[in-house]
């Protein structure tokens, strides 16, 4: 399609092999699913290729900028010393939590060209131009999951290699037997395996005893979270600081103090409990709609 697309408009188009490194994308993935953590790899594709290896070509054949497809905004700042990301217009499509990651560095040569549109405006645009891809289905699951089943491709590639305990409680009591901790993730409500009578949600993975802790939803409630590997998009902050914080990226931004612990770790205290914290997810930081960073949620 995208080759398609670039002979209509008479544009040079070169297909990259990048497969070694997004098996390291893969590799992450699998990893993080096997220690009960929940992953993110399109903040790590992201990271390591479309504004890595990316940029690394761009560098290569002389092009000065690198453009992608994402929902977001990049805007100039007076007095800054590089543009400011922030949210797309269409907030059902946007994608800035998942550029928290990239080199601050890089915000000058970066182009998001349909971070200023409506996703339907942007169809209607591909359907003028005649695009053959004007109408073409929205990607919804991980790419490289084509089953849209994560559980059985972490066992799979991990050889077959079980992962099986028991399913319990917050008090303890086991309930249940589950095939393996890479088939959960905190929060999951469906798929548990077990009839509790009320909903039960996943509240915590022990990945050293391999159990999968449940609850009612009041026991999801986390008024803090701790955050390790930080990236900033803005002069590195200090001491604490009001903001929004975002754990997910289909989740809703939440008020928040942040209070850095070192220049790599800071702990965040939200005004209201927050549901489904998981360690593993990003956690994006935000000022009004202006990406500050963010890390990971230990």
């Amino acid at each position: 399609d995208a080759r398609r697309v670039a002979d209509q408009f008479e544009i040079p188009f070169y297909a990259l092999n990048l497969q070694e490194d997004f098996r390291g994308i893969v590799d992450y993935f699998v990893q993080e699913y096997s220690l009960g953590r929940t992953p993110n790899p399109c903040v790590m594709c992201n990271n390591w290729i479309k504004f890595g290896r990316l940029f690394d070509y761009a560098d290569s054949v002389g092009a000065e900028f690198v453009a992608s497809g994402h929902y977001a905004q990049l805007e100039r700042v007076h007095g800054d010393d590089s543009p400011s990301l922030r949210r797309g217009v269409d907030d059902s499509k946007d994608q800035s939590y998942v550029l928290f990651g990239v080199d601050r560095s890089l915000l000058d040569r970066m182009l998001l060209p349909v971070g200023g549109y409506q996703k339907k405006e942007i169809r209607q645009l591909a359907d003028e131009l005649e695009l053959r891809t004007a109408h073409k289905r929205d990607s919804q699951e991980i790419c490289f999951v084509t089953s849209g089943k994560h559980g059985d491709f972490v066992r799979q590639r991990r050889g077959g290699e079980s992962l099986a305990g028991e399913i319990v409680t917050i008090d303890g009591a086991v309930v249940g037997q589950h095939e393996g901790i890479e088939r959960f993730t905190v929060g999951q409500r469906r798929g548990l395996g077990v009839a509790m009578g009320e909903p039960h949600y996943v509240v915590r993975i022990d990945q050293q005893s391999r159990r999968v802790v449940i609850g009612r939803h009041e026991q999801l409630a986390r008024t803090e979270l701790q955050a390790n590997r930080l990236n900033w998009l803005v002069d590195p902050p200090s001491g604490s600081f009001e903001c929004l914080a975002q754990i997910r990226y289909n989740s809703s931004p939440r008020p928040a103090r942040a209070v850095l612990l070192d220049d790599q770790q800071l702990s965040l205290t939200f005004e209201e409990p927050c549901f489904g914290v998981a360690p593993g997810q990003a956690v994006v930081l935000y000022q009004h709609d202006r990406v500050l960073g963010g890390g990971w949620i230990m």
